[in-house]
């Protein structure tokens, strides 16, 4: 069975520790509904970006933390 799991960058792709705990998840619906949780603290805490992971498969990204921010405050 494959595991979905989330990578945590700086902007340049440097790999962080996220500030909340990474999970490993059995769908891609549950880690993108844990990161729609999750972002706003992992970017205050020091990651800018994210990609999504199945198994060792990147399956996208990077997706910035921040642009997730600039279009809540824009709702």
């Amino acid at each position: 069975m494959a595991a979905w799991t989330w990578r945590f960058e700086k902007a340049d792709g440097t790999q962080v520790e996220p500030a909340v705990p990474p999970e490993e998840f059995p769908t891609q619906g549950d880690a993108e509904s844990w990161i729609g949780e999750n972002w706003k603290a992992l970017a205050e805490g020091g990651a800018d970006q994210v990609r999504l992971l199945e198994d060792t498969t990147e399956i996208y990204g990077p997706m910035s933390l921040h642009a997730q921010e600039a279009a809540a405050e824009e709702a």
